[in-house]
């Protein structure tokens, strides 16, 4: 089955198909509504290489990240692609699990593909790998580090909103030794978490003790084993504000061995506000950096980029903002409770 075939049933000529296929919007629309109704009588699918070969364009994003088990990424696929979908875009995914050699894989996938542009939404992975990419000037979405420079467009997240929002809260409710546990801090965006908290603190005349100062590495398990170490540390804090929800679950996870209670002995703040945040008991408190509006700018960066004749000579940035979703595991301070009493 090929286009001859569906230009002959169609009594229409092959390029009128060519055009119905590729949506040429001067094609006449009683024209193309019989293309399409022979096209969907014989169950035929369009050649898509075939295609990118004759156009030049492959309609086809690369999007990576750093690792599809980890809950916040699945919901930044899903609308990603949902919004590629509407665009007539397909999307190339991989997730890297942080290995540069993957890493390396996958951009070398994405250019014998011929992707049109590529958002890196791997929250700490550096740019030498993608210079393959930028020569050949496909345009690039960075998360936080993405350098200044035509092609490129850059997602700056606001943490200190959010965690800002998060300090105050556990202020307001009477909490002074608060305690941080990190991403790994070889990221850039777990420093820049880390420095958002240290800053907040400042603001509330608060100075931290290093020894309330953790890293993890942003699973549960890290957040159990993080909170560990904080247990075995002369100062107890009354709260525990995390770099991530998945570290915040681990905290909660290894506070119910321990027979401590959250958030009567203990208040809890997460990062993310993944979806599993409001089903774990107690509900997690946690500042929301929204997947499906990292996704959106992701995509419109991509085709901001596509669509432009000539590009920023310092490429374009985009903000982000965070903030503090409040729930069941934060409360006022047990010791300042008694003091009232």
């Amino acid at each position: 089955m090929d286009i001859r075939e569906i230009a002959k049933r169609a009594r229409v000529s092959t390029a009128t198909v060519s055009r119905v296929v590729n949506r040429v919007p001067t094609v006449n629309p009683q024209m193309a509504k019989r293309v399409w109704n022979v096209i969907e009588e014989l169950g035929y699918y369009p050649n898509t290489s075939a295609r990118a070969l004759v156009s030049g364009r492959s309609r086809i994003f690369g999007l990576i990240i750093s690792d599809i088990t980890n809950p916040f990424f699945p919901e930044i696929v899903q609308v990603f692609e949902a919004i590629a979908v509407q665009h007539r875009y397909e999307i190339l995914l991989s997730s890297t699990s942080h290995d540069p050699v993957r890493m390396e894989s996958s951009v070398r996938r994405m250019i014998e593909r011929r992707v049109e542009g590529v958002a890196v939404l791997t929250f700490g992975m550096e740019e030498p790998l993608l210079e393959h990419l930028h020569v050949r000037e496909v345009p690039l979405v960075f998360v936080d580090v993405g350098p200044q420079r035509p092609w490129v467009s850059n997602i700056k997240i606001d943490y200190l909103h959010g965690i800002r929002q998060a300090v105050q809260h556990l202020a307001a409710l009477r909490h002074e030794v608060i305690a941080f546990i990190s991403g790994p801090l070889k990221l850039k965006s777990a420093l820049a978490r880390q420095q958002a908290f240290l800053r907040s603190m400042r603001e509330i005349g608060i100075e931290v003790d290093p020894a309330l100062m953790v890293e993890g590495d942003h699973t549960m398990e890290g957040g159990m084993a993080a909170f560990a170490q904080l247990l075995e540390k002369p100062i107890r804090p009354t709260a525990v504000i995390c770099s991530n929800d998945m570290t915040a679950i681990g905290v909660m996870r290894k506070s119910n061995e321990d027979q401590i209670s959250i958030p009567q002995d203990l208040s809890v703040i997460g990062f993310d506000d993944i979806r599993m945040a409001q089903f774990v008991i107690p509900p997690l408190t946690t500042i929301q950096m929204s997947q499906a509006e990292l996704a959106r700018l992701a995509f419109d960066a991509l085709m901001a980029d596509v669509e432009r004749e000539a590009p920023a000579p310092s490429g374009t940035e985009y903000v982000l903002k965070t903030n503090l979703v409040l729930r069941q595991s934060t409360r006022l301070n047990s010791a300042a409770t008694q003091r009232i009493k």
